[in-house]
This record gives structure tokens, sequence and C-alpha cells, in this order.
């Protein structure tokens, strides 16, 4: 059993694509690596092992969640651990290039490598002079690196020949060396496809596309061409870490709400999020509310499609995991939370609804179809004729959508929440696909176009 597997604990997000780490010291104390402001699963884990966090480290100043360091500093009293050129408004140990922390027999080496940003720092753990693992955040991922661009277009090339360098400087570690990334598959910081999550130096100098690149520009080439949409919440959230997100006094409630308090809350200027299903959605919901199921993805389109400062009021099902649905909702800055109510209150109070119609997949005849899934989704197969809109542009775009459309995505959560986008915009005759293209395809007997 190797170092790993007795003493570093992952913990994947899927939703958002990205892993923490939880590193067992050996002394009662850990070492926690990247960190989001949703504990839960950190807390388990330091719970099943008797476990006090001492330290708290981040790679950079993360965009794609808030941290949970200074929770961590707050509840448990870890020492912070992050650059030096961050600049962070609060207390912790800032490091610089080759600055070393002393863990109680294991050490943690700091190593400048912006790119993804311009603080970066991955963090070499070691036993003596032994490479126990490198936590690379963005900086080196399974396949690949993360995004540059998240400081703006004009500075995108830039920070990808600093990001050129930096995988280059990791390389040069040992090809035994576990890598401990940040983001992997299903980040939009960039991450490819696949199961795998951690991976090793000499894997990389294998398999990496971006690795393997003859020189300079090709990678800054390959890396730029492959760059495709991210959330709209990514570029408020570095700041907001820089500057610290606001320390939580446990779960906040999300009480039970009147329809008498939507009413007057929505008069104010509230947004009524509707999380129940696909079917419970289109068979009735308050009008205008926004469909964002509750699952994995749910904080990564409620952050693409909402200002952070909307007051929201959610609209809940029997059996939804209330805790779930709050902490999705705060790891990405979203602090007013009204409280939710059941559709089944306001339908019984007189409330108004709106339905949406289900069409199967063997059924869209001759209707115009609006396609909300990614540009490469789009790009591998999509059904002839549709119009592609990414569903984080449609609030911009609404105006192009068909009067009259069936809306669709791969299963059907993102093609709720275009068609109930549409809505909200004036469309009244909105459909939405029980299905994807595949669906489609199989049903019809008709191929599928591939490109653009």
């Amino acid at each position: 059993m190797g170092f790993a597997d007795d003493h570093l604990i992952p913990l994947v997000d899927t939703g958002l694509g990205n892993s923490a780490y939880l590193v067992d010291l050996g002394d009662g104390r850990a070492l926690a690596v990247d960190a989001t402001r949703d504990l839960r699963a950190l807390r388990t884990e330091a719970g099943r092992r008797g476990l006090t966090v001492a330290f708290a480290a981040d790679t950079h100043l993360h965009a794609d969640f808030l941290t949970g360091a200074l929770q961590l500093a707050a509840d448990d009293g870890a020492t912070v651990l992050a650059s030096a050129a961050g600049r962070r408004a609060f207390a912790h140990r800032a490091l610089s290039d080759g600055d070393e922390v002393y863990l109680g027999g294991l050490t943690l080496r700091a190593l400048a490598t912006p790119g993804h940003t311009d603080e970066h720092l991955s963090f070499l753990l070691l036993d003596g002079t032994r490479e126990l693992g490198v936590f690379t955040g963005g900086s080196l991922i399974v396949g690949s690196v993360a995004r540059t661009d998240l400081l703006g277009a004009d500075r995108a090339r830039e920070l990808a020949r600093a990001q050129y360098r930096s995988l280059h400087r990791l390389a040069r570690l040992p090809d035994p060396t576990p890598v401990w990334p940040t983001h992997g598959a299903g980040s939009f910081c960039s991450a490819p496809p696949g199961a795998e999550r951690t991976t090793t130096i000499g894997a990389e100098k294998q398999a990496n596309a971006l690795l393997a690149a003859p020189d300079e520009d090709t990678f800054v080439r390959l890396l730029l061409d492959g760059l495709g949409s991210y959330p709209a919440y990514f570029d408020r959230l570095a700041e907001a870490n820089r500057r610290g997100p606001a320390i939580l006094d446990g779960t906040p409630s999300l009480p039970e709400l009147s329809p008498a308090e939507v009413r007057r809350l929505l008069g104010e200027g509230a947004q009524v999020v509707d999380v129940r299903s696909v079917r419970d959605f289109a068979a009735g919901h308050i009008p205008g509310a926004l469909s964002v199921h509750l699952r994995d993805q749910f904080a990564t389109w409620l952050g693409w499609l909402l200002p952070e400062d909307t007051p929201l009021v959610f609209v809940t099902a029997p059996g939804q995991d209330l805790a779930e649905l709050t902490f999705q909702a705060l790891k990405i800055g979203y602090e007013r939370l009204c409280g939710r109510l059941a559709m089944d209150v306001w339908t019984a109070d007189g409330g108004e609804r709106e339905t949406v119609e289900l069409v199967a997949p063997g059924r869209v005849d001759d209707r115009a179809v609006l396609d909300v899934r990614q540009r490469s989704e789009w790009d591998a197969g999509h059904i002839p004729g549709a119009l592609g809109i990414e569903l984080g542009d449609l609030p911009g775009r609404a105006d192009e959508a068909p009067a009259t459309a069936v809306v669709h995505c791969a299963h059907g959560e993102r093609a709720m929440t275009g068609a109930s986008l549409l809505q909200r915009g004036g469309h009244r005759d909105v459909a939405v696909l029980t299905g994807g293209p595949d669906d489609w395809a199989e049903a019809t007997g008709r191929p599928l176009r591939e490109g653009a």
C-alpha cells in the first residue's frame, strides 16, 4: 500500500467536476487542499478518522467555487496556506516559490505554476526528499491543463504561455510522482471527459496531448482552440475568494413560505427557482419560475443564469434534500435564500400555473427544434435543421428562438431550464423533448448531423 492509499482521501464534487483532498498526517491532524465551502464530505471523512484540520491550502483563487479554507480556520483553527501573489484580504500564511511548510513529519513545498491564474501554486508533498505527490490545481490535470482565459480574453494568450512553462516545470518531477489535480471531468475549467481524476507525471508524459506539443506556439494554439464557454459566475468568484467568503454558522435554514409571503417577495424582486423534476415542472409551475432541477449540476446552472444578489424562493418536492440545495447555492456565493414553497400549497391558495408540453422523440414532426447543449455536444451530433443556442447564452438570445419550439438537450433537464427561460421571456408555445438527439435518431431512423 502506498501513501495515497493510506493517507490521501479525494473528495470529488461531481457537479463541479472538481476534487478536494484531505491528507491524514498521521498524528490526528490533517491537511485540506482546495476545499470548497461545502465541507460536509470533508467533515464526514475527518470525523471517521478522528482528524482535526490543521492546514487548509488553496492552489489558486478559484473561479468555480468559494473556498472552504476560512471556514476551516474558524472551526478547526487551521492555518490557511496560499500564494503571497494572491493578495488575499484575510489571515493566511503567504507562500512564494520554494517556500516550505513543515506539517509534522511531512513537508509541503510551494511551486509557482502560473497560467490558469496569475498567482497559481502547486504543492509538492515531501517525506524528507522523497516526492509523495503533487497537488497541481489547474496547472496539470488528467490529459490536459486548465483554461487560461478566466482573467479576460485579452490575457488568455499571455497566460497560456505561462501555463506552458509551468506544465514543463512540473514534467521535470520524477515519472512515478502522483499528480493530484483539482479540476477533473465535468469541470468547465477545461477538463476533458474521462473517469480518471488522478494521474502520474509519467502517465501524462505518455498521454497528455498538450504536454506533447512540440513547441510553445503549438501548445498555445491547441489550448486556446479547445476552450469552450464557462458559467457567468466564474467572472466574480476569484475576487470573492480574494476577499474571503463569510463564515457560516451551521447550515442556514430554508423556511417554509406561505403563498402570501411568496407574492410579497416576488413584488420585491425575488426569483422563483423550481428545483423539482422535469415532469413535475411540466405539469404545473408558478408563472415566471426558472426550472433548475436539483441534481449534481444544480450550482452550475443557478450560477450561470441568475445574478448572485437575487433573492431566491425555491419550489421543492417532498423528499428533496434541502441541505444539498442550500449548500449548492452557498458554495457559489448565493446568500439570499428566502425559503421554499410546495406547489400544491400554491395551487390550493388559487395561485396561477403554467405548463410545458413534453414531446416524445418520435413525435417532433415538423416543429422547430432548439438545441441548448454546449457547442462540443452540438458538433458531435445534432438534429438536422435544429437551431443551436447554448443554454448559458439563451437569456441574451431568446429573441432568436422560434416562436413555437421543441427545446432539447441530452436528457431533458437543461431543455426544461431553457423552456422556462423562454416562457419567462414571453414565448407561450414551448415544448420539451423527452430525451436527446440519440433518442430522436433511434425513434425516427434518421442520422444526426456532425460539425457546424
